[in-house]
């Protein structure tokens, strides 16, 4: 179709501009020339909740920079319609808006003032991923923590029995993880009110140990264990090697990329109820040197296991973290959770809970599950 003279009218946030929007603007460029209406800071926060990462005057200044655009501007108006004043004003031929941005209202507007209305498929360019703001934004949002196997010897009452290794991942925030469901989201609520919801910068260990003392000030009953910490500020899968010290004396760390998203494909977090608020998995304890020996072995197998890409010897190596659980500490894996886990650790290769008392069953497995979530490693 031809352009001739045709003027396009496109509105939106455009908070974090990025590829997606770019291969949308010159697929809007094909009906004309393209105006952009920007949301306003003020517009933004009535209708999301919170205000834009970037200012109203900078996010135009950034989209009047795209080649595909005339000009940009701040819309005049208020609500999801609040470009309807600049429509009147610039009288376009074209409104266009993606499959997100489609609204029964906005089309119904185009009817009474005669403009032509477009909903653009979100194509990208070929070879660029297809990007989206909300998709940016958890990119950015400070990550979680996945606990694989060896839990429990971070603390220091039950390596100082028998050393062992704890692994652990550090985990993309493609969505919100529940509470109480052995995702480290305690540690991670302290860590946003520290740093607000990124990552802060500087040396990951230290920043680790600064969130471990702003967690378990002096007095704590229930020392949050470090691995907490340590998972969620260090990349990509990380070795913890504990002997009897809340902290551990060797660290590994693998952030190769054949490896992190190996372990993205094989492991799939299915959904249990979250432990009961005010639940105690420390009311019963068997800390004999046989069963932790074992448990930290756990660690130590699943880590040799994730370098060499060895689905069948993860599978087991979490399992062993499972029934080492169930050994040492019964109320971490109740009845329930094992009833819940046996027909997983029938058809797949190895399972183990996320968290003491329910949360999400990790399973390894090649194989989709129905209703699990994929996770995402962050490297």
């Amino acid at each position: 179709m031809s352009a001739d003279g045709k003027i396009v009218l496109v509105s939106g946030c455009f908070d974090l501009l990025h590829v997606g929007h770019v291969a949308f603007l010159k697929t809007a460029a094909r009906f004309g020339k393209v105006y952009v209406g920007v949301g306003s800071d003020q517009n933004i926060q009535r209708l999301k909740g919170k205000a834009p990462v970037f200012s109203q005057e900078e996010r135009a200044a950034m989209v009047r920079a795209v080649r595909y655009v005339e000009d940009a501007f701040v819309n005049a108006g208020s609500g999801i319609l609040d470009f309807e004043p600049d429509l009147v004003h610039i009288r376009p031929d074209v409104l266009v808006v993606n499959t997100d941005g489609h609204s029964p209202d906005k089309q119904t507007l185009c009817k009474k003032y005669g403009v032509e209305y477009k909903v653009l498929d979100r194509v990208p360019d070929p070879g660029m991923p297809a990007r989206s703001s909300s998709e940016t934004k958890r990119e950015l949002r400070f990550p979680y923590r996945v606990c694989i196997a060896g839990g429990w010897i971070d603390q220091p009452w039950v390596s100082v029995i028998h050393p062992g290794s704890v692994v652990v991942a550090q985990m993309r925030p493609t969505m919100d993880f529940n509470d109480r469901s052995g995702l480290a989201t305690s540690s991670r609520k302290v860590a946003v009110e520290l740093w607000g919801d990124r990552l802060p910068q500087g040396d990951p260990q230290r920043n680790a140990k600064l969130l471990f003392g702003a967690e378990n000030p002096p007095g704590t009953k229930y020392v949050s264990g470090s691995q907490d910490h340590l998972g969620l500020l260090m990349p990509g899968i990380n070795r913890l090697v504990y002997g009897g010290d809340y902290w551990p004396h060797r660290i590994e760390s693998c952030t190769d990329a054949e490896a992190c998203e190996w372990m993205s494909r094989i492991l799939k977090l299915v959904p249990l109820e979250p432990r009961p608020a005010g639940y105690d998995p420390l009311t019963e304890k068997h800390l004999e040197k046989e069963w932790i020996k074992a448990l930290g072995e756990s660690g130590d197998r699943c880590w040799e296991c994730i370098l060499r890409r060895d689905l069948a010897g993860f599978g087991k190596a979490i399992t062993q973290t499972l029934l080492g659980w169930r050994k040492i500490l019964p109320c971490t894996v109740p009845d329930w959770v094992m009833d819940a886990a046996e027909p997983y650790l029938r058809a797949h290769a190895g399972a183990v809970p996320s968290g003491c008392g329910g949360g999400y069953l990790l399973v390894a497995s090649e194989k989709e599950i129905d209703g699990a979530v994929r996770i995402r490693i962050r490297y």
